[in-house]
């Protein structure tokens, strides 16, 4: 039977309301997740809503879809995890507005058991981008490294010029395990974009590594404080390739948790790469368990 719903573009007295519907399908995580998307929209103008599109069935709402905008012209799909021919006809309708915008990219991301909702996605065009294991740890863990072989230092990351910056992102993603879908297709002014909103104290809790004997940063640690949840995320570690396999991941990864510990954290999160196995390892050596698994599906605008 064809859908009678009507899906219309969600009218101001009815936001709120909305909102609540598309909280209420949600994880836990995603619950928190979204009050923090949220936050910002406050102060916006009601232009910022012009994507959030509501499904009305006899006047009343049993769908809601919102694409949140984000830096550097990319978006994030918000979706409850229902099916039926209004929520199918509500994700076509943000597919439509994505292309129109011209959006570098709209992703979503998915629990593993979310098996409808990406066969849904993926007919309406949205492609699977990576999948990613989410692992936390106690701060008080150590990886067992041996003494470096050299002198390291840190610096806080806004030392770094806008090129210098620029330049060791390059260098640190270069061959890299971790998202090379997302390589693939965002600049490293994107993926910088990225990580600054995700953190709104960005980048004081950033640091750029140094050997003596180099002029230039040959590593880069980015890591952001998770106050509502008492945990720190390590959004970021890794080292130019001329650097690599020399044993000093397990420094950098010890110098996140000690940063972590002395500012109150429980515990150190980071999702990594289904396909980077190396990092993997390093983070299990270093006390680091599995506690979700994450897919993350997207649009190309």
């Amino acid at each position: 039977m064809a859908h009678t719903s009507k899906i219309i573009l969600c009218p101001p007295e009815h936001r709120r309301e909305a909102l609540l519907h598309l909280a209420k399908s949600q994880s836990s995580k995603g619950q928190k997740a979204l009050t923090e998307a949220l936050k910002p929209m406050l102060k916006e103008p009601e232009t910022a809503w012009q994507s959030l599109w509501v499904s009305l069935d006899k006047g009343r709402i049993n769908g809601v879809v919102w694409v949140q905008r984000l830096p550097q012209n990319m978006a994030q799909l918000w979706l409850p995890n229902a099916q039926g021919d209004h929520i199918s006809a509500l994700i076509e309708t943000a597919r439509h507005w994505v292309m129109q915008q011209r959006l570098t990219l709209c992703h979503i991301e998915l629990a593993p058991e979310a098996i409808h909702q990406q066969a849904q996605l993926i007919a309406h065009g949205m492609q699977p981008l990576v999948s990613l294991r989410c692992l936390k740890a106690d701060v008080g863990q150590r990886f067992p490294a041996a003494a470096p072989f050299t002198q390291l230092h840190w610096a806080p990351w806004d030392r770094l010029t806008a090129a210098q910056e620029h330049a060791l992102m390059a260098a640190v993603g270069q061959d890299s395990l971790d998202c090379r879908g997302l390589r693939d297709i965002l600049s490293i002014n994107d993926l910088l974009a990225g990580f600054y909103a995700q953190d709104s104290h960005a980048p004081v809790h950033w640091h750029a590594l140094y050997v003596d004997e180099s002029p230039s940063p040959i590593g880069a640690l980015l890591l952001a404080p998770r106050s509502e949840i008492n945990r720190w995320e390590l959004m970021l570690m890794g080292l130019v390739p001329e650097w690599r396999r020399r044993g000093l991941g397990g420094h950098i990864l010890n110098h996140a948790l000690a940063l972590a510990q002395q500012a109150g954290a429980l515990e150190l999160l980071l999702s990594v790469d289904h396909e980077n196995l190396p990092a993997f390892n390093l983070y299990r050596h270093a006390g680091f368990s599995e506690y979700a698994q994450q897919y993350v599906m997207a649009w190309q605008g």
